[in-house]
């Protein structure tokens, strides 16, 4: 007998697949065929225009031709209307479509335009995807949970406000996981979101949706979230670039959100795309928004060029970075040890100096976070599953096809322990050894100045963002690459270096493995099933250092692609 919950949630499905236009529904590929990435030049959806305008990953040449009325909103919101309704026929990547609210913001801006001779804001006319937690008037926001459904929002978040002040046009909304607290995307009234480079595979969470439609080149620009990794992950998963900035430094108000009330180790949003020209473009133009006068907890500090040119960091001439090849806890994948020796080589090519980084106490830090995030004893959860009696999701492996699994119980149970309420006085004595984590590690940090030759401390940090590239459903298991950020609060970016080639990775002799999760993945890994993977690393700065950050991974890419060009590699 179908529950109540379970009616409800297959009449809000229903009703996605009804909210998009009949003309655009495609053939699709049969399941067995793994990437989906060429199927949008294919299906004939699109036109030639249409594939041009949506195949333009630099954001900035999107807006210029924007700015200029070469290319209308309506055309250009159209064009990745299109191939975003592709995407989710091929990836089951969108919660909200609402594509004739999109249109006519698009035609209003047009108007604009035409009638005045300028542009609204700095976003002006580009379609903007958003995580399924940023409300939007008249709109619900479900969040991946069944007693969420008919929840309306009677007004717009401060990120939705700031987007449409800017000239932005929101025009989808993205799936997540149950809880959000998933590094993967699968909830009971939306489905599964898929890899579309390899649909076995997880796109990563809990920004999974955004990952996958990016990939899929569905939107030029994504907004998602990061409590621990939820960012990142589906940026290295989907060949994707982004920022985790520090707390508080983009406008979270009005967004809705799993472990409200923690605010020890915040969540922050940022932009995802497919160029880090688009992170860099939404960054600064919500930040020179003043965020701060809509959002009482962000921190009033305006878009610095003197920071964005690396005046702390010699001017950008010679920096040096330090490279994390494993941090004590999990050993990563042969492919993320490959993209970092391209990194370095390349970094050195370009007359930068890198360094090896020597984890600092990590695995106290992620015993210390893993175990605040728990502090309730997951009731957070369960009220909210309990409001329609739907089962929290325990496990994020397919109930059929799945992967046949390689550990039993993550390390962060372990660490943790059984499920367990913590006092207000134990809540705040994991603060307080966070804050005393906090000052070692910036301390550890600063000390590398005896080792850089620049007279400054090492300037970012290469690192993986997680162990592997995409795995299959259900077994992504490792977070502590980038829970380290979120806890130590270092502004983060992630960004492409690779593919998995398995001509080149070759499954590494048996290390000696710090505990049963690290034995797991390594037995996880096998060239011909992760291959053709993205490979992304990220770039971890200091708090508060976001136009650094941007600026250091521009460097970074640019010796990247500098380096593959000499080398002939792809």
């Amino acid at each position: 007998m179908t529950s109540d919950w379970q009616r409800r949630c297959a009449e809000r499905k229903q009703a996605q697949l009804e909210s998009i236009p009949a003309e655009w529904i495609i053939q699709c590929p049969p399941d067995n065929q793994l990437n989906v990435q060429d199927v949008p030049a294919k299906c004939s959806l699109l036109s030639a225009h249409e594939l041009e305008i949506t195949d333009t990953v630099d954001v900035d040449v999107i807006l210029q031709k924007l700015r200029t009325a070469e290319w209308s909103s309506f055309e250009v919101t159209t064009a990745f209307y299109k191939r975003a309704i592709v995407a989710q026929q091929l990836t089951n990547c969108l919660t909200e479509i609402f594509v004739e609210k999109a249109l006519a913001r698009s035609k209003e801006l047009d108007d604009i335009l035409k009638t005045t001779g300028k542009v609204v804001g700095p976003l002006h006319g580009l379609p903007i995807s958003l995580k399924d937690q940023f409300a939007i008037k008249g709109l619900e926001t479900i969040m991946g949970y069944a007693a969420w459904i008919g929840r309306y929002a009677d007004s717009d978040s401060v990120l939705v406000e700031i987007l449409n002040e800017c000239g932005a046009v929101p025009f989808v909304r993205t799936n997540v996981p149950q809880t959000l607290m998933w590094g993967e995307t699968y909830n009971h009234v939306f489905g599964r979101t898929t890899n579309p480079f390899n649909r076995y595979m997880t796109p990563g969470g809990s920004s999974g949706g955004e990952g996958a439609l990016l990939a899929m080149r569905g939107s030029p620009l994504g907004v998602g979230t990061d409590i621990g990794g939820s960012l990142r992950i589906p940026s290295a998963f989907c060949g994707l670039y982004t920022l985790r900035p520090s707390y508080e430094r983009l406008p979270y108000c009005g967004a809705v959100n799993a472990l409200e009330g923690q605010e020890s180790i915040s969540s922050v949003l940022g932009p995802m795309a497919n160029s880090i020209s688009g992170v860099k473009i939404f960054t600064k133009a919500i930040i020179d928004s003043q965020p701060w006068n809509k959002d009482p907890l962000v921190t009033r500090k305006e878009w610095s060029e003197k920071e964005y040119k690396l005046e702390y960091h010699g001017g950008g001439k010679q920096l040096c970075f330090g490279i994390m090849w494993d941090n004590g806890v999990v050993k990563p994948h042969p492919p993320l040890q490959r993209a970092m020796a391209m990194t370095k080589s390349a970094l050195e090519a370009a007359g930068h100096k890198v360094v090896d980084w020597e984890p600092h106490r990590h695995l106290e830090i992620y015993k210390n976070s893993e175990t605040i995030f728990a502090a309730d004893g997951g009731d957070d959860y369960r009220i909210q599953c309990e409001l329609s009696g739907e089962p929290v999701i325990q496990t994020m492996s397919p109930q059929e096809d799945a992967h046949e699994s390689v550990m039993d119980e993550p390390l962060v149970k372990s660490l943790v322990g059984k499920p367990y309420h913590r006092s207000a006085l134990e809540l705040w004595q994991l603060h307080k050894e966070k804050r005393d984590l906090r000052k070692s590690h910036l301390d550890y940090w600063q000390a590398t100045v005896s080792r850089t030759g620049t007279g400054r401390p090492i300037d970012a940090i290469i690192s993986p963002a997680v162990a592997y590239p995409a795995v299959p459903h259900g077994m992504n298991t490792d977070s502590f690459y980038t829970t380290l950020c979120n806890a130590m609060d270092y502004t983060t970016s992630v960004f492409p270096v690779t593919f998995v080639d398995s001509k080149l990775d070759d499954p590494h002799p048996p290390h000696e493995f710090y505990n049963h999760e690290d034995e797991a993945i390594y037995k996880l890994y096998d060239s011909k099933l992760f291959d053709g993977c993205p490979v992304g690393l990220q770039l971890i700065g200091k708090t508060q250092e976001e136009e650094a950050v941007i600026a250091m991974t521009e460097i970074v890419d640019k010796a990247l692609k500098n380096f593959k060009m000499v080398k002939g590699m792809s």
